[in-house]
């Protein structure tokens, strides 16, 4: 339990590292995520669907033997369809949508032993440069609350630096990363 005081500090690979030793419990990572985001998110709007009790059954039902075993996980709410979870792809058109099944990318990431606990925010169906769908609203730069956090891969920028939950880009995001230079990054909302 010590360990959680430098959760910040590390990568999916460190984490699921202390798990394998037995330096950290998987539901003790996935408090500690969950306690940041509800700690953080109330300013920046990343994180637009929740599913921390998901994450819980999931433990307590058993995970993978897989190389990130316990680490807890966020998608992006786009194009990823989990099982019983919204998939609304940013969009209002879809506000209602539940998944009737999980994706190959989501039965991967279980395989892979991650702890799924939620969604992150992505413009609407992904095609613009700033996450400010007209369904969950703006989601702001952790740096500066004042500034657009960017387009589809920004989130995965928004976990990493503040709050280490994944890998940045895992949602693959090529597309936004070559088109939308990071510069976008220190412009106020609005402004391309």
């Amino acid at each position: 339990m010590a360990r959680i005081v430098e959760y910040e500090h590390q990568d999916a690979l460190g984490l699921a590292s202390w798990v394998r030793t037995g330096q950290v419990s998987p539901i003790e990572l996935l408090e500690a995520a969950g306690a940041r985001i509800e700690a953080r998110n109330p300013a920046t709007n990343a994180v637009v669907i929740r599913a921390f009790e998901e994450g819980r059954k999931a433990i307590e039902a058993g995970l993978p033997d897989g190389p990130l075993r316990g680490v807890p996980w966020l998608l992006k709410d786009l194009h990823a369809a989990w099982k019983g979870v919204r998939l609304t792809n940013g969009s209002r058109f879809f506000a209602d949508n539940v998944s009737d099944y999980d994706s190959e990318l989501v039965s991967r990431y279980r395989r892979a032993g991650l702890v799924i606990f939620g969604k992150s925010a992505s413009p609407e169906f992904g095609i613009t440069t700033s996450t400010e769908s007209a369904l969950f609203g703006k989601t702001r730069n952790p740096w500066n609350l004042e500034h657009s956090a960017g387009g589809t891969c920004i989130c995965s920028c928004w976990e990493v630096a503040p709050v280490r939950m994944r890998q940045a880009g895992e949602d693959g995001c090529w597309l936004g990363r070559a088109v939308q230079p990071l510069l976008l990054l220190d412009r106020p909302t609005g402004q391309a």
